[in-house]
């Protein structure tokens, strides 16, 4: 039932990531609509989910040199904390079922979650 319950919130994220359109003439900084607003913290997310990315190549690289597993700790650790930011920020957003805001508190909870995550990695694995 958990796993089952983790492919229905990731599905549903997918699909709410996808209904909301790449509008490339929407000013975030402006943004007016819900639906605007939605749309520029799902932009956010991707970003920052995507530097999580580049950073995260980048520390596996640098674990790898090590002969110690430190490659293998840090994939196990990114895959628990996956799941971990997925949770927190459903949890959030469940404040607001049934609004027009629940996507714009999930997807802020997660750009903000994953920039955190980008920053703490980047700042363990430059010190090596």
């Amino acid at each position: 039932m958990k796993s089952r319950w983790g492919i229905t919130l990731l599905g549903g994220l997918l699909w709410a990531g996808a209904c909301i359109a790449q509008d490339a003439d929407l000013d975030c900084d402006n943004a007016m609509t819900q639906r605007d607003m939605n749309t520029c913290a799902y932009q956010d997310f991707q970003a920052a989910d995507l530097a999580l990315n580049e950073v995260y190549a980048w520390a596996m690289a640098r674990a790898k040199a090590y002969e110690n597993g430190a490659d293998l700790a840090l994939r196990d650790a990114q895959r628990a904390w996956v799941p971990y930011r997925d949770a927190a920020c459903t949890a959030e957003g469940q404040l607001y079922e049934g609004g027009s805001i629940r996507p714009l508190i999930e997807y802020a909870c997660m750009a903000t979650l994953t920039e955190r995550r980008t920053q703490d990695m980047r700042l363990a694995y430059e010190e090596y």
